[in-house]
Order: structure tokens, then C-alpha cells, then sequence
């Protein structure tokens, strides 16, 4: 008879599985999207995505001293202006919406990391991500607004930026002008790989940031290609990336592996609006566990290689590590 190979040997308890257990979620990787409204008195349940708000800023204290509790030390800020135009010139108004935003976490939670998003489509009347010449996002238009943006986001005290709109060049424009405004501390995560993909469809609710016509597949990637994620990733390291990010996460995390294989920067991934609404609905129904769903997609995007998890989730897992 052939021996067996017992390999259950290691699996036959929990101790035993706790001590080989190779990959594990921890507080520390994740990061808080949220989404702030100018205004007074807001605090809007996002329809596709339950559990998640728009909070006008005097809404902000209560989301962020739960978040504080829980131990989640980093957020991503996303902003809803009142006033729109063709050029999304309210993202550099240094009495913006996510200007004031970035202010008052600094002044009341001044250990949080407050990483922005660096873009235009909840800011421009036409919904796209830059200056259009005709029905197309003009690149190098785009790069010189995008260095105004992230400079009054650095002003105004965020930590890290987050170009989102997959502009050619973006990396290196925004460090050279946080260089030369001596924000050389202020840290870039590049949205290295970010597909155009139909699984943002809830947040673009969320952010009022639908394209009013068209759509992003002259920017974004095709979601077929895997070998050009790897060239965009080697430019964002070349232009000053601190971190790169592949966005979205659970139907990408081969991207996610090839990314951790191919770099030693920091791999971050994005969990999705349509990732998270997806389980919500499915749970709702009562056709999955969402809890046990929600905690074994998180781990599957750490075990492909993510260090550090954007993610809706990140409150609710939160709460379910501090219990273990």
C-alpha cells in the first residue's frame, strides 16, 4: 500500500492551524473610504451600498470616532461639491470640500492617516476624470490641474494623495510639485492598475460621478489586459509612487499576485462599491454568510499579495478582528 502524505496533521486543531496559518487580516491593513458632502446636516445612506454615508462635515465626528475605536488608522477621502464645472476647479479651491475635510480630521483626530483622492469626475459638470477637448479627456490639460489639486490637498494637511484617473504622467507631475512646494513627506499611492470596470457602479452614486455621456475606456485599463498592468507599474515607480494600487480587487487578484511579484513597493488593492454591494444583497437575501463572505475576501486579496486593503468592509472587519 502506498504511504500517505498526512498532511491534516496540521490542520487537525486550532492552535495548530493558528501557528502555520500563513496570511491573516489585520486592522493595521486596512483603509476607511469616506465620502464627505458640502453642506450642513447630511448624513445620506448610500442606497447600492448599506451601512455606507455622506457626511456633510459637522456629520464627521461620530463615523471617525468609531473608526478611531475600532483601530483603523488610515481613511480616503472623497468629496461632493455643491458647485460643479467643465474643469473641476473646485478641487483645488483651498476652501474646498475635502480641504476643510482634511482640516478637521487633522485638528481633532490628528493620528489618522488621511489619504485624498486626486481627480476630477465628482467635480466636472460632464462627469469625467479631466479637461475634455472635444468628447476626449485632454492628458497633459488634465496634469496641470492635477498639480493645483494635489498642492492644496497637501496644504491643507493630508498625508498621502491618490491620483485616480489613470493620467499618463500624473505620478511624476504631482511629485514634482510636491517637491517644489516642499510637501516632500506627503507620500503618492498611484492607482497603478485601475481597470475600467462595471463594478464601480454603486460608487458612482455615491460620488455623483457618473460620466454624462460615454464612458472611461479611453483611460482606464481594458479589463482583458494583464501584461500593460506591469507597464504602468513599472512608470509609476520610475515617476516617484510610493505605493501601487490595483483596482478593483477580488475579480483582479491575479493582477494583484503579478504586482506583489514584480515590485517591492507596497501593493495596495482596492475593494470595490460593486465588490461590497454584492455581498450585501447576497447576505440580505440569505443566500451566503456575509460576514464569513466579506473575512475570506479580505484574506484572499492579502494572500494574492495586498498589503494594505481599501475597502467599505473596513469598519465591519474591524469589529470582528478585535473579537478574535
Amino acid at each position: 500500500m502506498m504511504e500517505i502524505n498526512r498532511t491534516r496533521r496540521l490542520r487537525t486543531n486550532s492552535n495548530i492551524r493558528n501557528l502555520v496559518r500563513e496570511n491573516e487580516v489585520r486592522i493595521h491593513d486596512l483603509v476607511y473610504p469616506i465620502f464627505i458632502e458640502e453642506g450642513e446636516n447630511i448624513k445620506k445612506e448610500i442606497p447600492s451600498m448599506p451601512g455606507i454615508f455622506r457626511f456633510s462635515i459637522d456629520h464627521l465626528k461620530a463615523e471617525l470616532d468609531e473608526v478611531v475605536e475600532l483601530g483603523i488608522q488610515a481613511v480616503l477621502l472623497f468629496g461632493i461639491p455643491i458647485e460643479k464645472d467643465e474643469i473641476g476647479a473646485e478641487t483645488w479651491n483651498d476652501d474646498g470640500v475635502i480641504q476643510n475635510g482634511i482640516r478637521f480630521i487633522k485638528k481633532h483626530y490628528p493620528n489618522l492617516f488621511v489619504i485624498t483622492d486626486v481627480c476630477f469626475c465628482e467635480y466636472t459638470t460632464h462627469g469625467h476624470c479631466g479637461v475634455l477637448c472635444g468628447t476626449e479627456v485632454d492628458n497633459d490639460k488634465t496634469l496641470i490641474n492635477l498639480e493645483k489639486q494635489a498642492i492644496s490637498h497637501a496644504k491643507a494637511g493630508a498625508d498621502m494623495v491618490a491620483p485616480s484617473g489613470m493620467m499618463d504622467g500624473a505620478v511624476q507631475v504631482i511629485r514634482k510639485a510636491l517637491d517644489g512646494a516642499d510637501y516632500k513627506n506627503v507620500s503618492i499611492m498611484g492607482y497603478t492598475v485601475k481597470y475600467c470596470s462595471s463594478f464601480y457602479g454603486p460608487f458612482r452614486d455615491a460620488a455623483d460621478s457618473a460620466p454624462s455621456f460615454g464612458d472611461r475606456k479611453q483611460y482606464q485599463m481594458d479589463p482583458a489586459n494583464r501584461i500593460e498592468g506591469m507597464l504602468e507599474s513599472t512608470y509609476d515607480q520610475m515617476e516617484g509612487a510610493d505605493i501601487l494600487m490595483v483596482k478593483p480587487a477580488l475579480a483582479y487578484l491575479d493582477i494583484i499576485r503579478d504586482l506583489k511579484n514584480s515590485t517591492d513597493l507596497p501593493v495596495a488593492c482596492y475593494n470595490v462599491s460593486g465588490e461590497y454591494a454584492m455581498v450585501k444583497a447576497a447576505a440580505e437575501k440569505g443566500w451566503i454568510d456575509g460576514e464569513a463572505v466579506m473575512m475570506e475576501s479580505l484574506l484572499a486579496m492579502k494572500r494574492a499579495g495586498a498589503k494594505i486593503i481599501i475597502t467599505y468592509f473596513a469598519k465591519q472587519a474591524a469589529i470582528l478582528i478585535n473579537k478574535k
